[in-house]
């Protein structure tokens, strides 16, 4: 078999390279017409020069522009990547307070939740402790009570028998063993220390001015009951027997609605402002009050 004939070298020869050749090898056929052209007119040399400075400025133009559009790129890539980078980081640190705005709500609203659990408790507490002294004051009678119970009315006996502070004492009495809560004689409120008793003919009740007939003994307590519980009571039956037999004039009545003052505390009437050692006399003995 026949060899095959070699190929040409321009069938060799890598595309890109080839029309890189052939239009350079166009452009030196054309500027070669060009100077032919201009040298039989006579002025090859100028239009050379002209040429070649034309060319010179023409590319000079370029590369300037080429030059600033690189410049004011790379300017602008730095400018946008800095704008970037500063919201990047405006972001993170935006994200950072919201998270610790976030836990500080939460740490406030568990603050919230304890003290209000903690205000509570203290309500609850101080309306406990009112409500405690609110009992004992009516119980001890030095505080004012309103609610229903029994008026007794005892005055003396039209042939003279004078009521004494025993006779009442028996009534009182019998009033507490009967349920009373609170009561009070011609509107002098009874207390746990109350006394009654005889200065002569006349009645005293906690030192204060004497009571004068009729006496008006008021008991606040279920008003139902009341009247039929001092009967049935030992004391209650002696004043009633006592009552009976001395002809003393006793009326009682229920109602539904009683006011009791509370009683007055009195101030201790022998105490001396100041300390023993304050109140020695200079001879060694104690200040007479």
């Amino acid at each position: 078999m026949p060899e095959a004939p070699p190929l040409p070298d321009r069938a060799r020869t890598p595309l890109l390279t080839l029309i890189t050749q052939e239009s350079l090898d166009q452009d030196y056929q054309h500027v070669a017409q060009q100077r032919a052209a201009a040298s039989r007119e006579g002025s090859g040399a100028a239009v050379g020069r002209r040429g070649r400075w034309t060319a010179a400025v023409v590319v000079g133009a370029f590369g300037l522009i080429v030059t600033v559009a690189a410049v004011q790129t790379s300017a602008h890539a730095g400018v946008d990547s800095a704008n970037r980078e500063s919201l990047l980081q405006q972001i993170d640190d935006r994200r950072a307070q919201s998270a610790e705005l976030q836990s500080r709500i939460v740490r406030l609203r568990e603050s919230n939740v304890r003290q209000q659990t903690a205000y509570d408790t203290a309500t609850a507490s101080e309306r406990a402790v009112s409500n405690r002294v609110e009992r004992m004051a009516a119980q001890s009678g030095f505080g004012a009570v309103t609610g229903p119970g029994l008026v007794i009315t005892v005055d003396d006996a039209p042939n003279g028998e004078a009521v004494s502070a025993q006779d009442l004492a028996l009534l009182v009495n019998g009033l507490w063993e009967a349920g009373a809560e609170a009561i009070s004689i011609n509107g002098k409120r009874l207390t746990a220390r109350s006394a009654l008793f005889n200065s002569g003919p006349a009645i005293n009740l906690n030192s204060a001015p004497p009571l004068s007939p009729p006496y008006v003994v008021s008991a606040i307590g279920d008003n139902r009951t009341l009247e039929a519980d001092l009967i049935d009571t030992s004391t209650g039956l002696a004043f009633d027997n006592t009552a009976e037999a001395l002809g003393f004039d006793v009326t009682m009545d229920t109602v539904d609605h009683l006011d009791l003052p509370a009683a007055t505390l009195r101030q201790p009437r022998h105490a001396v402002k100041g300390t023993a050692d304050d109140n020695r006399r200079p001879d060694g003995k104690e200040t007479a009050p």
